[in-house]
């Protein structure tokens, strides 16, 4: 079989073409991070806090340390210690992944509502805490992931929410 210098030209195209593609969803395909079932970390593992927001409460970094800012009449007064320690809940938390899908959470009302300012995003990561059926859950609205909450937990995670 002999080939024309314009088809072998077309041929090399095509290879080069599909070399390409190939290559492309390989490498996504080895960059994707398997979805975990069970227990997740609520933020990722090396963010860095820069300010939460809860309905009543604002809590920012200033330097090193954290102050707060009441938006309403709040009946918690913490202090710099127990701020950084909510913080580091927040930071280091890890909950697990419940069976119930987004679209049934997505129907009704949340109950409450923080938001965390992340280094490096330019909008805060918004989650919403729902009391269905006795048993909280917590929706992660960047992710779509939909976690578990024991009561103790979601008292710790939310301070201000009447429990």
């Amino acid at each position: 079989m002999r080939l024309s210098r314009k088809a072998w030209n077309n041929v090399v195209i095509i290879s080069m073409l599909l070399m390409i593609f190939f290559f492309n969803g390989l490498h996504k395909k080895l960059n994707t991070q398997p979805v975990e079932e069970g227990v997740q970390a609520l933020l990722p593992e090396q963010s860095f806090i820069l300010e939460m927001a809860f309905p009543e409460l604002k809590i920012e970094r200033i330097g090193t340390s954290w102050r707060s800012q009441s938006l309403q009449e709040t009946t918690w007064q913490g202090d710099e210690q127990q701020l950084e320690q909510l913080v580091e809940l927040w930071q280091h938390q890890k909950l697990t992944i419940a069976s119930l899908p987004v679209s049934k959470i997505s129907q009704t009302s949340a109950d409450y509502v923080a938001s965390v300012w992340l280094a490096g995003e330019q909008l805060p990561a918004v989650y919403q805490l729902y009391n269905i059926d006795q048993q909280y859950y917590l929706l992660d609205k960047r992710l779509q992931r939909v976690f578990e909450l024991e009561q103790a937990d979601a008292a710790k995670l939310f301070p201000l929410y009447p429990f």
